[in-house]
């Protein structure tokens, strides 16, 4: 079965492709995606890995679900495409940027593909997700697949700051060896937990600092 995933990556990760659990997932979504409106669009699935090869990976930054409403998903947790209007967890991601490293950001400007092709791996736990329908593509495969990328990135390199976000991500977080790579912690960034510790978690002046002590560019966030 083909899989159009960016090449450095179809590489790293090719035992997964002919994995039972992949080959249903792979029916699954593409049944779903025949019956039913489903996010992101479909040549956006892997669109994380193809701006952010096996390589270039300095930073993981862990999603769970994709956006659910239209025009949101594009294949990168935490983004929208520009001109949309800023999902709440976003604006405080904004917010906490602001108050950790002194940078304002425009309102309209969601499309992370910036930070992307800076070496941020924007992954999500699960890649797809049915309209208004959250947490429906979740335990069909998805998850063993982005656990076999956190794995295979923890195992193959090193010096990489994983920034995880809420229980869920630090649950999925729990195969990164840290005694050789950044690993930090806080609430999730929603309205419903980010005064609960994600406000001054200073993530962002954090790993920059992790990337100058390892002797690699820091990101422009």
């Amino acid at each position: 079965m083909e899989v159009k995933i960016e090449a450095s990556w179809k590489q790293v990760l090719e035992e997964e492709f002919g994995n039972e659990y992949f080959v249903k997932l792979t029916e699954f979504v593409k049944s779903d995606y025949a019956k039913n409106t489903v996010y992101p669009p479909p040549g956006f699935i892997f669109r994380a890995f193809e701006l952010t090869p096996f390589g270039k990976v300095k930073v993981v930054i862990l999603g769970q679900d994709p956006y659910h409403g239209p025009n949101q998903a594009n294949g990168l947790a935490f983004s929208v495409a520009k001109g949309v209007r800023l999902p709440p967890s976003l604006m405080n991601i904004y917010k906490e940027i602001e108050s950790d490293i002194g940078k304002k950001t425009s309102n309209n400007e969601g499309e992370l593909e910036s930070w992307a092709k800076q070496g941020v791996l924007l992954l999500n736990a699960t890649l797809t997700v049915r309209a208004n329908s959250a947490g429906s593509h979740q335990n069909k495969g998805w998850e063993s697949f982005t656990d076999a990328v956190v794995r295979i990135l923890s195992e193959k390199k090193e010096g990489l700051a994983f920034v995880l976000w809420g229980n869920y991500a630090q649950k999925k977080g729990s195969i990164i060896d840290e005694s050789k790579h950044l690993v930090l912690r806080s609430a999730h960034p929603s309205p419903l937990s980010a005064h609960n510790g994600f406000f001054g978690s200073k993530p962002f002046s954090q790993t920059n600092e992790y990337l100058i002590l390892n002797d690699k560019e820091p990101i422009e966030w």
